[in-house]
């Protein structure tokens, strides 16, 4: 099991009770149908699948055959679903909503993304990509557990090789979201961040240095990079490693680390250096489980507020 900061078990417990009930799920009905919520997802998974046999919705409900088949035999009785014969087995029934019950989705459906966009609407883009990727991580990671996999995922993540177009605004911007949050870092922070980053992509085409985004969806969601010029003397310095919040944990980080200290073991430089804060507890257990050892510690401010520097080194 990955190293979880279980701080946080008692507030996302805590939301998802109020996301059940700010959504209607306590309620008998839900979406303004006479249905149980259970009914009006399996209405919703059937439409989206246009055809699903009983044991098909079993498994994507998570809910019990025999629950299924009651369900079932309500909507059908109301009119909503219709059962035909497969062609390929005699024995499976395939499910699929009738005339009627497009309307009555088509009606859930209107309820339902009024009800999301009313929410949304008060927050920021950034904020709504927050949301949007933290919940599809969350309910992957219910599902993972629930199944036995102990794999993270990462589904939907690319990672590219060189400059994309706005990408130091986009590293600038991760960089300064996450400071000023966990640091107080402000206007300086950024800007030391924004001219180091473009001064370096200038020295791109030179073969000691390289640059990985993580892309998801095509949105530049992470980044590392590796300055074979910065330190001289044949040493690697990393630099610019961020991942945006929505996919912290998911893996990412350690897929950028992956990559960048393969181009530096393919370089054959000496050493790799990086420079990080004191605190960064999740980011120093990553670096240290690519045998990164701390080698040095001492107070500066020249990110324009007093912190705790630390050196990493890989032999």
């Amino acid at each position: 099991m990955p190293n979880s900061d279980h701080s946080h078990i008692d507030p996302i417990r805590k939301a998802s009770r109020k996301m059940v009930r700010e959504l209607g799920f306590m309620q008998t009905t839900l979406a303004t149908t006479n249905y149980q919520p259970s009914a009006v997802h399996a209405m919703i998974e059937i439409g989206e699948e246009r055809t699903l046999t009983a044991a098909q919705l079993a498994d994507i409900l998570n809910l019990e055959k025999s629950s299924i088949s009651r369900m079932i035999r309500k909507l059908v009785e109301a009119g909503e679903l219709k059962e035909t014969i497969s062609d390929n087995d005699g024995r499976a029934k395939l499910l699929n909503l009738t005339p009627q019950g497009k309307r009555t989705l088509a009606s859930i459906n209107t309820f339902a993304q009024r009800q999301v966009a009313s929410a949304i609407d008060q927050l920021s883009d950034y904020q709504q990509r927050t949301i949007s990727q933290g919940l599809k991580t969350y309910a992957a990671a219910l599902e993972n557990s629930r199944l036995g996999n102990s794999a993270t995922s990462n589904q939907g993540i690319t990672i590219k090789q060189g400059y994309l177009p706005g990408v130091i605004g986009r590293v600038t911007e991760m960089h300064a979201s996450f400071y000023s949050s966990l640091i107080g870092f402000g206007q300086f922070f950024e800007s030391q961040v924004a001219t180091g980053i473009a001064e370096f992509m200038t020295r791109l085409t030179n073969p000691q240095n390289g640059l990985w985004v993580a892309l998801d969806s095509g949105r530049i969601a992470g980044s590392i990079a590796i300055d074979g010029e910065h330190l001289g003397q044949n040493l690697a310095h990393l630099r610019w490693f961020i991942v945006d919040d929505s996919l912290r944990g998911a893996g990412v980080g350690r897929q950028l680390l992956g990559e960048a200290i393969s181009f530096c073991k393919k370089q054959n430089f000496a050493e790799v250096h990086l420079w990080t804060f004191q605190g960064l507890d999740s980011a120093r257990r990553l670096y240290e489980k690519f045998g990164f050892v701390l080698a040095e510690e001492r107070t500066g401010n020249q990110w324009g507020k007093e912190v705790v520097e630390q050196r990493f080194v890989l032999k």
